[in-house]
């Protein structure tokens, strides 16, 4: 496992850059741990690796997602995104108890959470939509991502259609949050449930703009007509 983990950053320092280790910091309000690469180099770095690496098990796998998870650095925590994504026709459903660990204790920053929860932990509800409960217990987290993660996790099944009164139970759950960062998480999920349920987004959230905090409205409504909009931002 050591070895994997060095020549992982050994490629991840060879693509280091100064100049896009500066820019990347704009997009985030907190300060990030990087390398300075970009994500496209990332991802081809995290899938050139994986290939030729001999995995003898899944919890191989997951054993350096979670070191990778652990350092801090962005570009790491990207490689654990998609190599845990790699493996999601063996995810079990004891999966959840070390997905929920690495989003409650690994991720800090909007960008990991999305990548992770759209992909690995989307693929996971969707195969066991029983833990839909579970992110609806993440709502009440006093951890910012767990709670962002509760609604960024349905944004693939959003797309297929999927989980739409669950996603309103969670949009519900989250309404009052003060939170930027979970606004902005349910108000685009409601944006992309959109997409295939326009009606019933619209009406849930006409029903609901005068507790729904402004950022999150923006956010859902975004993909309407004009009409829609111009409904939905009356006050």
């Amino acid at each position: 496992m050591s070895d994997i983990l060095d020549l992982i950053r050994i490629e991840l320092k060879n693509y280091s850059d100064e100049k896009t280790k500066q820019a990347s910091q704009y997009f985030f309000k907190d300060k990030i741990k990087c390398y300075g690469i970009k994500s496209a180099t990332v991802k081809q770095i995290s899938k050139s690796i994986f290939k030729i690496c001999d995995f003898k098990s899944k919890d191989d796998i997951f054993r350096i997602c979670s070191e990778l998870f652990k350092s801090g650095y962005i570009e790491e925590s990207f490689i654990a995104c998609h190599w845990s994504y790699n493996i999601r026709k063996q995810f079990t459903k004891d999966d959840f108890v070390l997905f929920e660990k690495w989003v409650n204790r690994n991720i800090s920053n909007w960008a990991t959470c999305d990548t992770f929860c759209n992909h690995t932990l989307g693929e996971f509800i969707e195969k066991y939509p029983e833990y839909l409960t579970e992110l609806k217990r993440w709502t009440l987290s006093e951890n910012r991502w767990m709670r962002r993660a509760a609604a960024v996790s349905l944004i693939i099944p959003a797309k297929k259609g999927l989980f739409l009164k669950d996603i309103f139970e969670i949009a519900d759950l989250l309404i009052s949050d003060n939170d930027d960062m979970v606004q902005k998480g349910y108000g685009w999920l409601l944006k992309v449930a959109c997409n295939k349920q326009e009606t019933r987004v619209f009406e849930y959230i006409m029903n609901r703009k005068e507790t729904m905090p402004r950022t999150a409205l923006r956010y859902a409504i975004e993909k309407m007509p004009i009409e829609l909009k111009k409904q939905a931002m009356v006050k």
